[in-house]
């Protein structure tokens, strides 16, 4: 199973790690968004930016 995640809210005024997150996952611009494996790794960054993400699950 897939999980894509759209960034809805913008990360400035949030701490640096947010920010780096969600760099490192690809989401650069609100508005954007990747589609990534449903693993543990993933769902980390779900738990820690669930406030500024939209999750969709998509089923192959």
């Amino acid at each position: 199973m897939k999980v894509k995640l759209t960034l809805v809210k913008s990360p400035i005024g949030y701490s640096k790690g947010h920010r780096e997150t969600l760099r490192v996952i690809g989401l650069r611009k609100i508005g954007s968004s990747v589609i990534r494996e449903d693993n543990s790794a993933t769902q980390g960054v779900i738990r820690k930016c669930a406030h500024l993400l939209s999750v969709e699950s998509i089923s192959e």
